[in-house]
């Protein structure tokens, strides 16, 4: 869409931002600009057509800048856009048709709709299935000794969900890398992604934040309550 000076209410150069760069986390002027690119018609074609692209490559090449304008464009009042990308994209930026030994589908719906308590019950669920699938032991919970039945790919698949879906601040991945900073210290990391209260562990559920304003790393939850073992043995097996 133009406006009255016959020019685009956005530029070329804020439109390539967005989408060359592989950002880590999402600053507020880049969430800016995709927030004005949507108000317009061109804008909203724009960027369809870029994250559809994307999704569809062979080399699954999902940037946290999708998840974002896709959960932009689910929660918005225009149905006509919605409509639109649920016609090229209707299950979310991942297709899952491909994995066989369980389905993320009802994992990333509720990622895509911040609903980050239920995401989280269903992610150690998920986990857990996996582990009873290969040994056949039913699982409430995983011990160290459980996490060399998690294939590396289905790791990889959960993290990337809670990554694209909250602009690249939870994940198993975002724990390990602010534990590796703070020299594999397990209390700095529970103080640094806010799993304390007065220097205890937070009760589960009400002590936890539940929205996309909790800190870098507080979710998803694993284990917390059940020591450090099994996130340690987690931690060793996500190469990315």
């Amino acid at each position: 869409m133009k406006t009255q000076n016959n020019k685009l209410a956005f530029t070329e150069e804020e439109t390539q931002k967005i989408f060359t760069k592989n950002y880590s986390t999402i600053t507020h002027e880049i969430e800016k600009i995709i927030d004005n690119m949507l108000i317009h018609q061109e804008g909203q074609k724009i960027i369809i057509e870029k994250i559809v692209k994307r999704a569809h490559l062979k080399n699954n090449d999902i940037q946290i800048i999708d998840g974002l304008i896709y959960q932009k464009i689910i929660a918005t009042n225009n149905t006509h856009i919605k409509k639109k990308l649920l016609t090229k994209l209707p299950n979310g930026i991942i297709n899952f048709t491909k994995f066989n030994q369980i389905t993320y589908q009802n994992l990333q719906n509720l990622l895509i709709n911040k609903k980050f308590e239920e995401a989280d019950k269903l992610t150690q669920k998920c986990l857990c299935e996996i582990v009873e699938s290969r040994t056949n032991k039913q699982k409430n919970w995983l011990y160290f000794t459980d996490i060399q039945f998690i294939p590396k790919e289905d790791l990889f698949i959960v993290d990337l969900l809670w990554k694209i879906y909250s602009k690249g601040k939870f994940g198993f991945s975002i724990q390990k890398k602010i534990w590796i900073k703070n020299n594999k210290k397990w209390d700095k990391l529970w103080e640094k992604i806010d799993w304390l209260k007065k220097g205890v562990m937070k009760r589960y559920p009400q002590e936890f934040i539940w929205t996309i304003d909790a800190p870098e790393g507080h979710l998803p939850l694993f284990n917390q309550l059940r020591g450090t073992q099994t996130l340690f043995y987690l931690f060793n097996n996500i190469e990315w």
